[in-house]
């Protein structure tokens, strides 16, 4: 049986369809309000929701917690390495941070998070994910209003540039990766993928002037990019309602792009995909467009 974990959020949720759609692969979804019947409960703040909802998975999706503070994200994921390896499970696949991050201030829990599977009795697959294009094309969708008015587009993205990957693409080399790991498993040998790390970067890097340019295009405006400070940003930011930590990691992610560090020079993803990586461009215009219809 395949149990993926954070089914209510984005990534969980396509990595699940996909897997469901794949006939003969028992695929039982995991969410902390489930309810043991639609989905089990688990819940990575509540321990004992993990020693059972684990039982009986052979294959263990375990999409990682998300944002909060370094101390809780450790917690979540150090209870999850137990809680697996007391139930039994066989193979866990892992999502995690790709390489080129490695200097973001959300690279620690992963990193950790890894050595701590790395020591676990069970097999792992890595799958360290490139950022999301959908947060281009949010940073885009935000500022486009304004920008096609005064013509210029302002973020704290430098001159740097970021390999992004549609998040329909980390869940499809998800959906792969678990697939044939549940039918090596079934078969009596061992995974294919046991003991492999995955960097799935994005094909296509997007800086500031690309996404002026994208509003441009939708807008029918010329679009210029000029870049912000990082003091301006944090100023932005505060006030605003945001925890401390989504600041801290926010200006993080914004500083790495600027020092042109989020530039991948290869990845994994194509030999994981079963064609072409979507293209971000397309993703950013489409999300332009859906917010200039709505408006």
């Amino acid at each position: 049986m395949i149990l993926v974990t954070g089914v209510s959020g984005a990534l969980g949720g396509l990595v699940l369809a996909g897997l469901s759609a794949i006939d003969g692969l028992e695929v039982v979804p995991g969410t902390r309000s489930g309810d043991g019947e639609a989905a089990r409960r688990i819940d990575f703040d509540d321990p004992a929701t993990l020693a059972t909802g684990f039982q009986g998975a052979d294959v263990l999706v375990f999409v990682s917690a998300g944002y909060a503070e370094d101390d809780v994200v450790l917690a979540r994921h150090g209870a999850v390495v137990e809680a697996a390896s007391a139930a039994g499970v066989r193979h866990v696949i892992y999502t995690s941070l790709a390489g080129s991050g490695d200097l973001m201030s959300i690279a620690l829990p992963h990193r950790w998070t890894e050595a701590r599977l790395a020591a676990a009795p069970f097999d792992v697959t890595v799958l360290r994910n490139g950022l999301y294009a959908e947060l281009l094309a949010g940073f885009a969708a935000m500022a486009a209003e304004q920008a096609a008015a005064t013509g210029v587009f302002t973020a704290s993205l430098g001159t740097g540039r970021v390999s992004a990957v549609a998040r329909q693409d980390l869940a499809d080399a998800a959906v792969r990766v678990a697939a044939e790991t549940w039918r090596d498993l079934s078969a009596g040998g061992r995974s294919r993928h046991a003991g492999k790390t995955y960097d799935l970067e994005g094909v296509t890097a997007l800086g500031g002037q690309d996404l002026a340019d994208a509003i441009t295009g939708v807008s029918g405006h010329k679009v210029e990019y000029r870049p912000a400070s990082l003091a301006d940003t944090r100023e932005a930011l505060t006030g605003i309602g945001l925890e401390p930590y989504q600041v801290t990691h926010t200006l993080s992610l914004l500083s790495n792009i600027g020092a042109g560090v989020l530039e991948a020079h290869g990845t994994d993803l194509t030999a994981l995909l079963p064609g072409e990586p979507r293209s971000v461009h397309d993703l950013i215009t489409e999300t332009l467009l859906s917010l200039k219809h709505s408006a």
